[in-house]
């Protein structure tokens, strides 16, 4: 076994989920995560902790979707009480296809994740943390060799999260005490305006320790309370199986009003029909990962890549709300992403430029500092 495995598998136990002896933690291992898995399997068992390790396959997903009816139970007693009982819930991504849902009909997979959303609401309760294994499927879709992209995921995962962390607070610090957020890019083709008034923005630093869950992380994010105007999306995202590229939204009022895909239309169309809330953002995240330094279709790596942002439409995370107020609510959860890293962008907090062509303010090399 590659030795980072190990690493990985260490980085995720202790810094990531902060497992303590005698901490309930169901693994989900992906298809292609089985080294992951036993070396996750190994750190549990030596910090004393109780296990369950679940299989978590798209082929599996898949074969249960088409062969079921329209029909589905609403959260399942025996599931759902899996995860109201759990501390932590570890989810271990590595697909062998990157496309095997492609072919399930959308209207069911709406009608499933509708179905699921007690489930979903009690396994983020829990202290969850979800990574990814490299396999040679995702590598594929990277346009990337086997040994190029295990390289890849290694970077972004194996960093100095400390040192990320005190970097990004500063733009978590300038977030949380923000009125509005604009993005401009491209004259004709992003002109944005989010109102983030009484958010807290999260320092997503790849623990739970900040309420962040995903490793690799490094990401700022919020929620916004209302958005006007018009964003193009250019970085391709696999969403649901289905290749997803040249994505516009214009907004209005904080909802979704018009809206045009160069490629993925109908994915898109049904993520928007899901429910009410899925016209409407629930996050703006800004990545800051240097270590990711190229789109590769997977969006737990992709939207942590320094010089971009993504927001998501559908569930906003209650992390960012204020005591008491309810975020956008949805079954849904799609982030798409923008690439900020060129010539004529900025990110702009209350009139002031914080982002200008991809560096921040307090960067070295900043545009006209």
């Amino acid at each position: 076994m590659d030795d980072r495995v190990r690493e990985h598998a260490a980085v995720l136990v202790d810094w990531s989920a902060r497992i303590d002896a005698g901490d309930d933690v169901v693994v989900r291992v992906g298809e292609g995560a089985h080294d992951l898995g036993v070396a996750v399997a190994e750190a549990l068992g030596e910090r004393d902790a109780n296990m369950l390790a679940c299989y978590d396959s798209p082929e599996l997903e898949r074969a249960y979707l088409r062969a079921h009816g329209e029909e589905f139970p609403s959260d399942p007693a025996f599931e759902l009480a899996l995860y109201e009982r759990a501390d932590s819930v570890l989810s271990l991504r590595g697909t062998r296809n990157t496309s095997e849902r492609a072919d399930v009909p959308e209207g069911r997979e709406q009608a499933y994740s509708r179905a699921r959303q007690g489930i979903r609401e009690a396994r983020l309760s829990t202290d969850w943390v979800s990574t990814v294994h490299p396999t040679r499927a995702m590598a594929q879709q990277a346009g990337m060799s086997y040994a190029a992209y295990r390289d890849f995921v290694y970077d972004a995962v194996l960093r100095d999260w400390e040192g990320l962390a005190a970097e990004m607070r500063r733009l978590k610090t300038t977030l949380d005490g923000a009125s509005e957020v604009r993005l401009r890019k491209d004259e004709d083709s992003t002109d944005l305006t989010m109102w983030v008034d009484d958010r807290t923005a999260v320092n997503s630093t790849a623990s739970v320790a900040d309420d962040s869950h995903n490793l690799p992380s490094g990401e700022v994010f919020t929620a916004p309370a209302d958005t006007a105007g018009q964003v193009v999306f250019d970085v391709p995202m696999t969403v649901r199986g289905q290749r997803l590229e040249g994505v516009r939204l214009v907004f209005k009022d904080g909802v979704v009003v018009d809206w045009e895909a160069e490629a993925g239309g109908e994915v898109l169309r049904a993520i928007l029909e899901t429910d009410g809330g899925a016209k409407r953002l629930g996050e703006l995240g800004v990545g800051m990962n240097r270590g990711i330094d190229r789109p590769t279709g997977q969006v737990l790596f992709d939207e942590k890549m320094a010089g971009t942002v993504h927001l998501a439409l559908g569930r906003a995370y209650d992390a960012c709300l204020p005591n008491g107020e309810t975020g956008n609510d949805s079954a849904v959860h799609v982030d798409l992403i923008t690439d900020m890293d060129r010539e004529g962008t900025t990110l702009e907090v209350d009139g002031t430029v914080v982002q200008r062509d991809g560096t921040f303010r307090w960067e070295e090399g900043f545009p006209g500092a």
